[in-house]
């Protein structure tokens, strides 16, 4: 039998939010930093990191203003000044596709995805709130699981080859070299590689059961319903230690 794993976050009562007017001088000098920033951002992601650390990855926003508002907005509170949640149900942002941030939060705004209290967390952002959260967090050094030395051999094989015979793709055909994301001209595909464990499990179940439904062309749902709990469990398991 497959439970339904939901992702708690602690509600709050009381929001801080972010602050929306800056002197003359102030607005200046974040325009100035928030430049340099970004290109400092993306010298150190291309030492080390798969992933393109272009603009296209952190996107349009400013990580400076991002980091103020992920904070008052209290972000930071459950998913980590760093982007490494505080919580093994809470996801990760660390080093997120701004893009797709930016998607889930749009999506959270208008129902098409929902939750208890990432649904009221976003209700009131402005798009270039979002877009700054997005940008901090993608600016940050990208999760990293903890290498597994007894890797399951099934979750192994689905993620680098998928299963022909029942139409699944490999997990790496969209999500990249050891699940770092990808992104295309028309998609975004998000970083899954060392994401929490729980939350990958809670994703899929909830995919399987059509409880949720945002991805491109429903092919996460398509995906997930092929998918036994073994597998899903096995999965989980392993795309977290990457």
């Amino acid at each position: 039998m497959i439970m339904k794993v939901s992702c708690f976050v602690p509600a709050f009562s009381q929001r801080r939010r972010p602050h929306s007017e800056l002197s003359g001088w102030k607005k200046s000098a974040l325009l100035t930093m928030s430049t340099f920033a970004l290109l400092a951002s993306a010298k150190v992601m291309a030492a080390g990191d798969p992933i393109d650390p272009s603009v296209q990855h952190i996107g349009s926003g400013s990580p400076i203003r991002g980091k103020e508002k992920s904070d008052s907005g209290r972000c930071q509170e459950c998913h980590g000044v760093d982007g490494i949640s505080t919580d093994a149900k809470v996801p990760h942002h660390a080093g997120q596709i701004a893009d797709y941030l930016i998607k889930q939060l749009k999506n959270f705004q208008s129902g098409e995805r929902t939750h208890q209290v990432m649904t009221i967390m976003a209700e009131d952002l402005t798009t270039e709130d979002i877009a700054d959260i997005a940008a901090y967090f993608a600016s940050q050094k990208p999760m990293q699981g903890e290498e597994n030395s007894r890797v399951n051999p099934l979750a192994y094989n689905l993620f680098n080859n998928g299963d022909q015979t029942r139409d699944i793709p490999a997990c790496n055909s969209c999500h990249g070299l050891k699940g770092k994301g990808k992104i295309t001209d028309t998609v975004v595909y998000p970083m899954i590689g060392g994401q929490r464990e729980i939350y990958l499990r809670g994703q899929l179940v909830n995919w399987k059961l059509n409880e949720r439904h945002n991805s491109p062309a429903g092919v996460m749902n398509k995906i997930a319903r092929l998918l036994t709990e073994d597998e899903i469990d096995a999965l989980a398991n392993y795309i977290s230690g990457l």
